[in-house]
């Protein structure tokens, strides 16, 4: 890898998201990037930085909501006070990688931003970051490249991207155009896709030159931008509280796949790198069951310190933030999640269900527990 090329690197990792899937152990006050849903005793914003150290060294900025400082500042200790943008309320991703693009030009025209969400998890992390070498290559050459993810099986859960004409770039064997960001297919749709071959998982990870970001944001959300480059100008000063305070309220809410990608992509300025490591963004219960196998003795996962669980002929997922007891008994893909204020117990076919609870209580003003 070309040294001059990796020091324009820079990572940014958005940490926003409650998570409803995963209530009552992921709320507003502690979002599921905080906990720890692999057994491996790193939380999922500690792993997502410590994969992008190796490419990226100490320089990775962290965007997370303000409510969140102490505990993204114990995560990470390492993240400078000019490197975690703190936003005063949620805004969606075009909002938050824009601006971490705006401080980053302003630094350095030239740099080369990777944005990463801070709540998956991915497997092995040195085939991640061969992907993500190949993906600063391809940027440099003036794209924007997503990171798409093979699909396993014709998921519904997510976007997907059409993979084009392989393109020839030196230090990007795999890198292919972009043809277009499709939206979230019904079933049949999926295995089409799935079918077809061409098809990838968006997983929504971005690597670009700053300036090209920036152009596409201007031109479809001109007053995005604006706001973002008078808070960016503002940052390494002292009006940067007061600067952010004054225009985040006000700014357009969007998705940066609406605001950037899909337009560029449709300009012919995206390309995509194929990932081929395993990924799983923890959308539900479901799949903290897939990423942590069952006890042999029990038949039953567990996360959780205190794990006092106890089965007889069950299999499932049980997590527990509580000292109680917990046994089941002659109960299969069940799910169990225990915290001292709120018990959930549903199925893995279910999982994704979770949410709709979430909404009945806020509905209902049940916030105490939300």
């Amino acid at each position: 890898m070309n040294a001059e090329l990796l020091a324009r690197f820079h990572g940014v990792i958005p940490a926003g998201g409650v998570g409803t899937r995963l209530w009552p152990l992921s709320r507003a006050a502690a979002p599921k990037f905080l906990h720890d849903l692999t057994g491996s005793g790193s939380t999922l914003i500690r792993a997502t930085y410590e994969r992008l150290i190796p490419l990226a060294g100490g320089n990775i900025m962290v965007v997370t909501g303000r409510a969140h400082r102490t505990a993204v500042i114990a995560q990470l200790p390492e993240v400078s006070d000019l490197d975690l943008v703190l936003e005063p309320e949620p805004k969606d991703s075009a909002a938050a990688i824009g601006l971490a693009a705006a401080i980053l030009y302003r630094r350095n025209p030239e740099t080369i931003m990777g944005s990463f969400a801070a709540d998956q998890v991915i497997r092995p992390v040195e085939v991640f970051q061969e992907a993500v070498l190949e993906a600063i290559h391809t940027a440099a050459t003036g794209k924007i490249v997503t990171i798409g993810i093979r699909p396993t099986l014709p998921s519904t859960a997510f976007g997907y991207i059409r993979a084009g004409e392989r393109l020839d770039i030196s230090g990007a064997p795999t890198a292919r155009d972009v043809v277009e960001f499709v939206e979230k297919p019904d079933g049949d749709t999926a295995r089409r896709y799935l079918a077809d071959g061409g098809y990838l998982w968006n997983a929504g990870m971005f690597v670009a030159p700053v300036s090209l970001m920036l152009k596409h944001l201007e031109r479809s959300e001109p007053e995005l931008y604006a706001g973002l480059t008078e808070i960016a100008a503002a940052w390494e000063t002292p009006a940067r509280d007061e600067t952010m305070d004054r225009i985040w309220p006000n700014l357009p809410k969007t998705a940066i796949d609406y605001a950037v990608a899909e337009p560029a992509a449709a300009a012919g300025d995206v390309a995509v790198i194929p990932g081929v490591f395993d990924w799983d963004d923890v959308g539900d219960f479901a799949a903290i069951g897939r990423l942590n196998p069952a006890s042999e003795e029990t038949g039953v996962t567990v996360i959780g310190d205190v794990k006092r669980v106890y089965s007889d002929n069950a299999t499932g997922v049980v997590v527990t933030d509580s000292k109680r007891v917990i046994a089941l008994i002659g109960i299969h893909d069940v799910v169990v999640v225990d915290t001292p204020d709120a018990l959930l117990v549903t199925t893995k076919e279910h999982a994704q269900s979770v949410k709709n609870t979430v909404d009945t209580l806020k509905k209902n003003g049940v916030m105490d527990v939300l």
